[in-house]
């Protein structure tokens, strides 16, 4: 049995673990609407005692796209930063732990996405890339806070200066990634991850990850009203038109700093 947040939101239940499942087609792009929606169904794995750990999973191609850059006005993408960071706040107040499912790629928002999840377990075809700076904008997401954290700061400015995609492999050597799996096993792997969680003491599940990831979202919050303001100037820019431009075009861009 499955329960419908929204349009493209359901969660299923597995025992003791909740099974989210996002289905956007064709890529997942990001949305206010879709953020909200996961981030309701997060709010009510919470609120149910039987349940102790989440898989964060995704149909389709890709784990998630970022935003779509065509259609950004109707999917509440980059032209409505500051509702979707609210709702990327909420993601990161979730109480129970999240075991992301990665498949394809995880780019811009939808690398926040899975840094927003505790442990990521990928398939050999998965891509992580902060690729905001061929846009001619500004990391979001909270991902000047939660990359550095999770792969040290050269690793991640690596990331976000150079815009490229860090391969599966690459991402488990750097600890972006804590498992690859062939693409047939990757949800299994993750469920089975998420029933090594949930087969400990509920309270005390919630309550190790609660010192362990701290004041995270108060942290996200402060980060993305810094990553708006900086993301809210570029947006005007010549150098930000281009980057859209040219990254629908599959070529590099001609900056010219303004």
């Amino acid at each position: 049995m499955q329960t419908q947040f929204g349009e493209h939101v359901s969660v299923a239940v597995d025992g003791n673990v909740a099974v989210v499942t996002i289905d956007k087609p064709p890529h997942n792009h990001v949305s206010v609407e879709l953020m909200r929606d996961l981030a309701d169904a997060l709010d009510a794995i919470d609120g149910e005692t039987a349940l102790r750990c989440t898989v964060l999973q995704a149909e389709g191609k890709n784990f998630c796209a970022g935003a779509d850059l065509v259609r950004r006005e109707d999917q509440g993408g980059l032209g409505a930063v500051n509702p979707l960071y609210d709702q990327a706040v909420r993601l990161f107040s979730a109480k129970k732990p999240i075991v992301a499912a990665v498949q394809g790629a995880a780019v811009g928002a939808g690398l926040g996405l899975a840094v927003m999840a505790d442990f990521r377990v990928a398939s050999p075809d998965a891509r992580f890339a902060a690729n905001f700076v061929k846009l001619g904008f500004h990391p979001g997401f909270g991902l000047t806070h939660t990359l550095p954290r999770l792969v040290g700061h050269s690793k991640a400015e690596l990331m976000c200066l150079t815009g490229r995609r860090v391969k599966a492999e690459d991402g488990l050597a750097w600890g972006l990634v804590d498992e690859v799996v062939p693409l047939e096993e990757l949800r299994s792997a993750a469920l089975r991850l998420a029933k090594e969680i949930a087969e400990n003491a509920p309270l005390a599940i919630v309550a190790t990850r609660k010192t362990m990831r701290g004041d995270l979202a108060a942290a996200v919050r402060a980060q993305t009203d810094k990553e708006a303001a900086e993301q809210g100037w570029l947006r005007d820019t010549a150098d930000y038109a281009e980057g859209v431009r040219s990254v629908a075009e599959r070529r590099v861009g001609n900056f010219v700093g303004r």
